[in-house]
């Protein structure tokens, strides 16, 4: 792997003040060895974009319209040449990102999702959110033939040339579009298991608009329904 393999960490926020500070941190202390950019895109009312750029992070503000569109634009407005995603909340491992980065540069993968659904996971998740990310899962393993097991996970690790391929578009059921569309377009994907944390702060998901929305952006690629993607 290059000494300074550059790589870019993006995070969509919305009032994540507690745990701005320790999500920075810790990237930085797990990206020593690369060329790194942390990039927010922020729609907070409190401090977060704030303290994010105290500590040296990039920040696009942008009013909130959704987690996917802050994420799709923090996606393409990333410069590194693998990119890797985030929640800011603090539930996933940072200390992943070298082997996230080993494994694009090293072993000819194009796009790693993280799954969280796996024999580790506990009280992190609510049992609800359980079954609908496994029944979501087990729809895309069917009507798609793709190996996963968490299609809702905020942790991916990509080249640009995805991001610049793909043009994702979708909002509430972003992951799913991900792995489905990077997957159709032939690019190498390959899944992983990650431990999951306790999130830091309020839960902010609407569960019922995603569920929905996840649902429909399953059937919509596998089926050319034509929903338009506002609604996905």
């Amino acid at each position: 792997m290059p000494e300074k393999l550059k790589i870019s960490v993006v995070m969509p926020s919305f009032n994540e003040e507690g745990a701005v500070g320790p999500m920075i941190e810790a990237i930085r202390k797990n990206s020593v060895r690369f060329d790194t950019e942390i990039l927010l895109v922020d729609s907070s009312k409190d401090r977060t974009c704030e303290i994010a750029r105290s500590m040296g992070a990039r920040v696009i503000s942008q009013p909130p319209k959704g987690h996917g569109v802050a994420l799709r634009a923090a996606l393409e407005a990333a410069s590194g040449d693998i990119v890797i995603t985030s929640d800011c909340d603090n539930t996933y491992p940072m200390e992943f990102i070298p082997e996230l980065a080993r494994l694009i540069s090293q072993d000819g993968l194009d796009i790693i999702s993280c799954n969280r659904m796996n024999a580790s996971l506990g009280a992190e998740m609510p049992a609800m959110n359980k079954f609908g990310n496994r029944l979501f899962a087990f729809l895309v393993r069917t009507l798609y033939g793709i190996g996963v097991h968490d299609v809702t996970t905020g942790m991916f690790a990509m080249r640009k040339k995805v991001i610049e391929t793909v043009r994702f578009e979708t909002n509430y059921s972003l992951p799913c579009e991900i792995i489905v569309r990077s997957v159709r377009s032939g690019f190498r994907h390959k899944e992983i298991s990650i431990p999951y944390r306790v999130r830091i702060g309020e839960v902010t998901l609407n569960r019922w608009r995603s569920g929905k929305a996840y649902l429909k952006c399953i059937l919509n690629y596998r089926f050319g329904l034509g929903i338009k993607p506002e609604e996905l």
